[in-house]
């Protein structure tokens, strides 16, 4: 089992057990450099840097409120999803699960006529369900994660699509924006505070809630013990009395909830939802979960790090634009980031388990 979900390697662990003080003072050095989000911080740095001096604008409050923005919105998925790929797995349906939770929110409050915080609750236990049905489906299968998750997707947004133009008549959903509850609900999912000036979305708050909790479990809790353990391998977790089904069905569940706020913030945010919408996030998840640190094998990363990845990801996407360069380029980098960041993460823990 991976050592209180730290996300270094074992031997490091064992390392610091060491009584001799020069060797506990190179084990801090050992642990900084196994830390998974190690690399990210680096890539941050030198891309925040790079803005700075390419882009103007990029320091100004405005902006980098905005930057903190874009990052939520993908922050706030890709906490859950690194949690799924320590434990080994992946969701591919993460992306149109946030457009699922956001159109039944507003198609059962537009059609029974309800208050939007009746949608609102039905929404969560469906997104949940779906979430249950994953990770139910995938222990009992032993399908991989990617078959199970890339029909979900299928059925999902066949769902999204049928579903709007049967009850909407087109693809996308009525206004529910004149129904009770809808500022209420706003002002939990949509509204925003003004600090200094600055605007500060809420979406914010929401993505460094799920970081802190996210992290805490993972390096204060037994189950993040567990997550670290079915990642490094089903059958010794189960060996060491892991409960791997529930285990992996919860992490699922993490990921449904997450794609219910995004999806609340989404619908709250436009009134209207495009029944398309969501179709391929689920990459920009995976990449900001990788970029944070995570491997694709499992058992390794850390939630800090995943926020680290979709704070690059906010650089990026918005340096660009105040750069004023080609928009058309920002795939380019996304890929580019992707490959750079998983051979500096793999060559750090290299480093790190030979110097342990």
């Amino acid at each position: 089992m991976s050592p209180s979900g730290s996300g270094a390697p074992p031997q490091l662990a064992d390392a610091a057990s060491g009584g001799d003080e020069r060797l506990l003072h190179r084990s801090l050095v050992h642990r900084l450099m196994g830390r998974p989000e190690l690399g990210s911080v680096v890539g941050a740095l030198a891309v925040f840097l790079f803005f700075a001096f390419a882009a103007e604008p990029f320091l100004q409050a405005s902006s980098l409120s905005t930057v903190l923005y874009a990052s939520s919105t993908i922050g706030i998925m890709a906490v859950p999803v690194a949690l799924l790929m320590i434990g080994g797995e992946f969701d591919l349906s993460a992306g149109v699960m946030v457009v699922s939770s956001a159109l039944i929110s507003s198609m059962f409050s537009y059609r029974m006529t309800a208050n939007t915080w009746v949608g609102v609750g039905v929404s969560l236990l469906v997104t949940l369900a779906i979430g249950f049905f994953n990770g139910f489906l995938l222990t009992r299968t032993k399908l991989p994660s990617f078959i199970i998750t890339l029909g979900t997707f299928f059925m999902l947004t066949g769902l999204n699509l049928g579903f709007t133009k049967l009850i909407s008549g087109t693809v996308s959903t009525k206004t529910i924006a004149d129904m009770e509850g809808f500022d209420s609900a706003r002002a939990v999912f949509a509204s925003h505070l003004t600090l200094g000036g600055v605007d500060i979305q809420i979406t914010i708050l929401w993505w460094i809630v799920l970081v802190a909790v996210a992290t805490w479990v993972l390096l204060r809790t037994r189950v993040g013990n567990w997550i670290f353990a079915v990642g490094g391998g089903d059958d010794a977790a189960r060996a060491v009395g892991v409960p791997v089904v529930k285990t992996k069905i919860g992490l699922y569940m993490g990921v449904a909830l997450a794609a219910w706020i995004s999806g609340q913030h989404l619908l709250f945010s436009y009134d209207a939802i495009q029944s398309g919408d969501g179709v391929g996030n689920e990459f920009l998840y995976i990449i900001a979960a990788v970029v944070g640190g995570c491997l694709m094998t499992g058992g390794y990363g850390s939630a800090i790090g995943s926020a680290v990845g979709a704070f690059i990801f906010g650089m990026t996407s918005k340096g660009i634009v105040y750069a004023q360069w080609n928009p058309d380029w920002f795939k380019f980098f996304l890929g580019a980031m992707l490959l750079l960041a998983t051979l500096l993460n793999a060559w750090v823990r290299k480093r790190a388990e030979e110097k342990a």
